[in-house]
C-alpha cells in the first residue's frame, strides 16, 4: 500500500519539505496513518485547515501528548494560524483540563514561538478587569449556556455556591472573554478537550448543548469528532456521538 495522492498532499500542506523519521522505521504505519487521516477522514470533514488544526491542538493538549503538540503547533503556524490563537487555545485548556495537564504546554508553546522568531510576551487579548470579570463572566455564559449558572446559585448548598462564582468569574470572566477567538471557536475547542480526555460526559453534554446556542450544529460536531478520530480513539469518539445523539437527536429520532 502506498499513501496516496491526496493524503501526501495535505500532509505536505501542513509540513512542507519535512522527512519523518518514522517513514524510515515504520514504513507500513505511516501509510496506514497517512492515508487515513488525511485522505479518507477528509471525505467526511469539511472543516477549513485552519480550524481543524485548532480543535487538533486543543484535543492534544486534553490528552496530555506534548510531543505530537509540539509537531502539530508547528504545522498550524505553517498554515496560517496565529500564534495569539494558540496561546489562546493554550489558556483555554486551563478551566478544562487544569494548569497541572497545560503547564507543559505552556512552556512548549514558549518555546517553539521563540524559535520561529516570535517575541514574548504576544500582545494582551484580556476584556475583564478585578471588579467587572463576575458581572461580565455570568454576561457570556448567560449568552452560551443559559440559566445554568443561576440554577446553580439558587439550588446548590451555600457551602458550595462559591462554585457557581467561579464558573462566572473565572471559567467564563477570566477566560471565555479573552480575544484572539470567537465563542463559537472557544465553544467548539472546550467541546473537543471534553470528548478527547474523557470522563466528563455530564459536562460534554451541557457544552454540546452551549455549541448549538452560540451556532455549532450537529454536522460540524460530527465533522470535529471525525478529524479528531485519528487522534483520540474510537473509544472516546464514539462516547462523544454517543452523547451528541442524545443531546441533539437525529430528525427521524424526535
Amino acid at each position: 500500500m502506498l499513501i496516496s495522492q491526496t493524503a501526501q498532499k495535505n500532509h505536505d500542506e501542513l509540513f512542507p519539505n519535512h522527512e519523518s523519521a518514522l517513514a524510515k522505521t515504520d514504513p507500513e504505519f505511516i501509510e496506514i496513518f497517512d492515508n487515513f487521516t488525511f485522505d479518507e477522514v477528509f471525505h467526511y470533514s469539511n472543516l477549513d485547515v485552519r480550524l481543524r488544526m485548532k480543535v487538533t491542538l486543543a484535543s492534544l493538549i486534553a490528552m496530555q501528548c506534548v510531543n505530537e503538540y509540539k509537531v502539530m503547533m508547528n504545522a498550524a503556524l505553517n498554515v496560517g494560524v496565529s500564534p495569539v490563537e494558540i496561546k489562546e487555545i493554550v489558556y483555554q485548556a486551563v478551566p478544562y483540563a487544569g494548569l497541572g495537564k497545560v503547564f507543559d504546554f505552556l512552556h512548549a508553546t514558549n518555546e517553539e514561538l521563540t524559535e520561529r522568531g516570535n517575541s514574548l510576551p504576544l500582545e494582551k487579548q484580556g476584556t475583564t478587569t478585578n471588579k467587572n470579570r463576575y458581572e461580565k463572566g455570568l454576561e457570556v455564559v448567560r449568552e452560551v449556556a443559559g440559566d445554568a449558572v443561576d440554577q446553580m446559585l439558587t439550588t446548590m448548598p451555600e457551602n458550595q455556591k462559591h462554585f457557581a462564582t467561579f464558573l462566572a468569574d473565572n471559567c467564563f470572566g477570566d477566560y471565555f472573554t479573552r480575544n484572539g477567538l470567537t465563542s463559537k471557536e472557544r465553544e467548539l475547542l472546550i467541546f473537543t478537550m471534553l470528548a478527547s480526555m474523557g470522563g466528563a460526559d455530564a459536562q460534554l453534554k451541557g457544552h454540546i448543548r452551549n455549541n448549538q446556542r452560540v451556532g455549532n450544529e450537529k454536522p460540524l460536531l460530527i465533522e470535529t469528532i471525525t478529524v479528531l478520530l485519528p487522534f483520540i480513539g474510537y473509544p472516546r469518539t464514539l462516547t462523544a456521538l454517543n452523547c451528541i445523539n442524545e443531546i441533539l437527536p437525529e430528525e427521524n429520532e424526535k
